[in-house]
């Protein structure tokens, strides 16, 4: 079988290597022609957004360009975040959106994504049918004449996105976060305009690092996935809290007051134990992937919350939410899904919702997620020649079968392979660290003997 095009989260690349301009007119080519199918008699229009890095601009004219040539409108929201794109998809009725970005990877990385008329990113079975269209792309039909797709510029769209953040807060006050200080890194990002003129406009008074891009820097030592530097900021400024957004402001990682990191755990604790007790907890059940801290799954039943657990990746949390109607869900990453506040993962939505916790309670972010333990995790990459068939490997299978057979719950040992490197990643968490270290290092041991590997 033939590798896919569309990844986890789109398609992905170095720019004008792998993922060039031809490839995104392609794919603007073959998404908008299937656009066009769903959308019987009336005009299909898309919404398209892009982060800061270098070769967002020249992408962004390729993809509007395949779409126009298929008879697609185009809206542009230029710089934006992923969120943002899917909310105005849903804000202008559009038949779908797509976003130029590579979220939290280096500046010579990009990706496209797209999303559906409900603001959500595609099942794989349409990226499938739009990975054939782009293999068929000398057979698409072209528009001609007056049918030809127009390319335009919303910035009154993006403020319709403003606004709706903006109603995501409960309640009537017009400043509701009066009295927060901020400190907010946008990770030289698509955040780095939106994210601290709303929290201003709600009261807060916010320092900003890392707002100047220039399609080099993003996600460059700062971030969600470099929150250090803002958690530093956050005790010397003296504020009550810090956001670091990534690339496309999907994620958010916080800080508290002590300078001590809030990740996507933390942030799912704060959120379940308030929704569960304005009763907006569906099922009381939150669900998240199989990296997620086993303190958070003790804290949650502490509270009478069932904590169900899925693989990595944010679409698969989509996928269980779904299925048991779920209201919360998410990742340690910081990518958290509420459905009830936003269609996709947003950074800025998760922080205010966070925020609005503190502001409601009066309590700080670290009296928040204090009765959150986090206990000993370990992961541990084993390099491989090919990580086909190791599952298969009857040695490797009975060493994780014994390791796993000793921990409490069998979830909190995983093995699986990355979606992007020959890498098996082998992971372990437990209240005892001796467990934890002595199952990972068995489990990698007998990776290496049975496909020669090393560990990282």
């Amino acid at each position: 079988m033939s590798k896919r095009l569309f990844g986890t989260d789109g398609v992905r690349g170095e720019a004008h290597v792998s993922l060039t301009a031809l490839l995104a007119m392609q794919l603007g080519a073959a998404a908008g022609t299937l656009l066009s199918r769903q959308s019987g008699h009336f005009t299909p229009t898309v919404v398209i957004g892009r982060d800061t890095r270098l070769s967002g601009q020249m992408l962004e004219s390729a993809l509007a360009a395949g779409f126009a040539s298929v008879g697609v409108h185009v809206i542009s929201l230029g710089i934006a975040p992923t969120p943002a794109v899917s909310r105005a998809v849903i804000l202008e009725g559009a038949t779908g959106g797509a976003v130029i970005s590579a979220s939290h990877n280096p500046f010579r990385d990009n990706g496209i994504k797209f999303f559906g008329c409900d603001g959500r990113k595609l099942p794989d079975a349409t990226e499938d049918e739009i990975a054939c269209l782009v293999d068929g792309f000398h057979q698409l039909e072209r528009a001609m004449g007056s049918d030809i797709g127009t390319v335009s510029t919303s910035f009154e769209l993006l403020e319709g996105v403003k606004h709706a953040l903006r109603a995501t807060i409960p309640g009537h006050n017009t400043k509701p976060l009066d009295g927060l200080k901020l400190v907010v890194d946008c990770a030289n990002g698509a955040a780095y305009h939106i994210a601290p003129e709303l929290l201003r406009d709600l009261g807060a008074d916010v320092e900003v690092l890392h707002d100047a891009p220039d399609g080099m820097n993003i996600n460059l030592q700062c971030g969600s996935t470099h929150p250090q530097t803002m958690a530093a900021r956050t005790v010397e400024a003296g504020a009550d809290a810090g956001l670091a957004f990534d690339g496309d402001a999907d994620r958010v990682i916080m800080a508290n007051h002590r300078g001590h990191v809030v990740d996507g755990d933390h942030m799912m604790a704060v959120l379940a134990i308030d929704l569960k007790s304005r009763g907006y907890l569906n099922g009381n059940r939150v669900v998240a992937t199989i990296m997620s801290n086993a303190g958070l799954e003790r804290l949650l039943a502490d509270h009478s919350i069932e904590l169900l657990r899925t693989d990595v990746g944010d679409r698969y949390v989509a996928q269980a939410m779904d299925e048991y109607g779920a209201s919360l869900g998410g990742e340690q990453s910081g990518h958290i899904l509420l459905p009830a506040v936003t269609p996709t993962g947003d950074g800025l939505a998760t922080a205010l919702q966070v925020l609005s916790v503190m502001t409601r309670t009066r309590k700080s972010l670290a009296e928040l997620t204090e009765g959150l333990k986090v206990y000993p995790q370990l992961l541990r990459n084993v390099r491989v020649a090919s990580s086909a068939g190791w599952n298969q490997d009857p040695h490797i299978i009975a060493a994780i079968d014994q390791e796993r057979s000793r921990f409490p719950n069998p979830q909190w040992l995983s093995v699986r392979p990355s979606g992007t490197e020959p890498l098996l990643r082998v992971m372990a968490q437990a209240e005892e660290q001796e467990l934890v270290d002595t199952a990972v290092t068995h489990i990698c041991e007998v990776i290496q003997q049975q496909l020669g590997s090393s560990v990282q």
